[in-house]
């Protein structure tokens, strides 16, 4: 709390640790390596239709998980602190929107929201609900398999694949994709602008349940650390930030913002 109140506003980056206590599973270790296989890459999502059934085969039972998650204590705790003016801006690496759920505001959704589908051709938005309904219609005997939830709405499944149907734009027959950004792909430049600006208006920076690996997320900290603010982690395990931290916490997360 003194990290807090010594340089409030704080700017906020959160990642995949704070969400583990709403049941999404997270990809990396606590040495910051992967648990299990990398996510798809952009460029194969759009050149392959195969990685594309694979893709929405294995969604119809990993993203109800994420899509019914709930805000776990740390969440309410970030927002409590953020109405209270100890904490400015959140950017967060997650795509759960578990943030804005728990009541906070001004939240910047670095990597997307994984409840919105944009269509590759004609860029409509819609409703991922929308695109689930119509995947489980048409492919019934996947539905009666059964698979175990893994990070990010992904889940692991053993099926032929080659028999899934993709639901495809109902305005223009485009390929539908989560608004997200996969890996192999860039963050919108605006998007990233807007947040260091945040972070440059504000007076430090909190990591939190973030291991900082992805350039996306550890170029915040190398901004604040380039600019001498001071750099906080509350985090199990290593991140890419370690050296530069001014204060680093490696605890349980609820524990601490509880």
């Amino acid at each position: 709390m003194r990290f807090l109140r010594e340089n409030a506003p704080v700017t906020v980056i959160t990642g995949a640790g704070l969400s583990t206590d709403s049941g999404i599973p997270d990809y990396r270790d606590s040495n910051g390596e992967w648990k299990r296989t990398p996510p798809v890459q952009h460029q194969d999502y759009m050149r392959s239709e195969a990685v594309r059934k694979r893709y929405w085969a294995r969604s119809l039972f990993g993203w109800p998980v994420l899509y019914h998650a709930q805000p776990n204590s740390a969440h309410y705790a970030i927002a409590k602190l953020q109405q209270q003016g100890l904490i400015g801006t959140i950017i967060t690496q997650n795509v759960d929107g578990l943030h804005q759920k728990a009541g906070a505001v001004d939240v910047i959704n670095l990597h997307g929201y994984a409840n919105d589908m944009v269509c590759m051709s004609c860029r409509e938005i819609t409703p991922r609900l929308e695109m689930h309904e119509r995947c489980v219609a048409m492919n019934p005997d996947f539905v009666a398999l059964d698979a175990t939830a893994a990070p990010d709405g992904d889940a692991d499944l053993e099926a032929d694949f080659n028999r899934f149907r993709i639901a495809d734009c109902l305005s223009c027959g485009g390929i539908l994709k989560p608004d997200v950004v996969y890996f192999g792909d860039n963050v919108p430049r605006p998007r990233v602008e807007k947040a260091q600006q945040r972070l440059e208006d504000s007076n430090a920076l909190l990591a939190i349940g973030t291991s900082l690996m992805v350039f996306s997320g550890y170029r915040f900290a190398r901004q604040a650390s380039q600019n001498d603010k001071p750099i906080a982690l509350l985090t199990l395990g290593k991140t890419r930030a370690d050296e530069l931290a001014t204060l680093k916490l490696n605890c349980a997360i609820m524990d601490v913002l509880a």
